[in-house]
Order: C-alpha cells, then structure tokens, then sequence
C-alpha cells in the first residue's frame, strides 16, 4: 500500500482559496493519474480534478474556471489550487492515484481525506 499524505484543507470564507497538496510517501514508481475527489455529507463522492502524468486535465463542470491541478512527476507529488471558493465546495478531499489507468475512474490508492469548510 502507498500512503498518499494529504494537506492544506481548513476553513475558508466564501470567495477565499486553499491549496491541497497530496504526496506518494515512499512510491517508488510513477502515477500514470492523480488527482482529488471529494464526498460531501449525504452525497456520494464525486471527481473533482484528475491529471495524467503527461499533463493532460480534467475537471468536474462545477469546479472549472475555478481550482487548477497540477502535479510534479518528480516528486509524485499533486496540487489542487481552489480558487473563488463557495459553500457547496464544502466536503472532505481525498487524493487519488492510479498507477496503470490514465483516467482514475477506480484509483487502487487513496489518501485518508482532508476537510475543507466553505462558510457563507
């Protein structure tokens, strides 16, 4: 198993940002994807942001123009900037990593989640 370390959640004010930062502690071989979900209370978890080892990005439709993911091969490293933050980003965020898969529909490794607050 490899521990994704998660950081950077908190509580924010609306129109506020965060960055998560999530890190492949001890991997020793490349994610061909990672990225973040989130779950908020009562919904089911949803993929917020994912990018491919090439770059390649994608974004849910109600974070886009807003959070921008990034990522550092070397380092096995990935962000989330969140910007213009609102109450309904509200959840807990998990980092995510496929090792094979480019698209990170079913992740083999999660990290253990960060809460972020969006008060209005």
């Amino acid at each position: 198993q490899v521990p994704l370390v998660e950081s950077g959640g908190g509580l924010v004010q609306a129109g506020g940002s965060l960055r998560l930062s999530c890190a492949a502690s001890g991997a020793i071989f490349r994610f061909n994807a990672m990225g973040w979900y989130r779950q908020a209370p009562g919904k089911q978890r949803e993929l917020v942001a994912a990018v491919t080892s090439g770059g390649s990005a994608i974004y849910a439709d109600s974070v886009k123009g807003r959070f921008t993911i990034s990522r550092d091969n070397g380092r096995n490293t990935v962000l989330l900037q969140m910007n213009s933050l609102k109450p309904e980003d509200t959840a807990v965020y998990y980092c995510a990593a496929d090792p094979r898969n480019y698209d990170l529909e079913r992740p083999p490794y999660w990290g253990q989640g960060t809460q972020v607050t969006v008060s209005s």
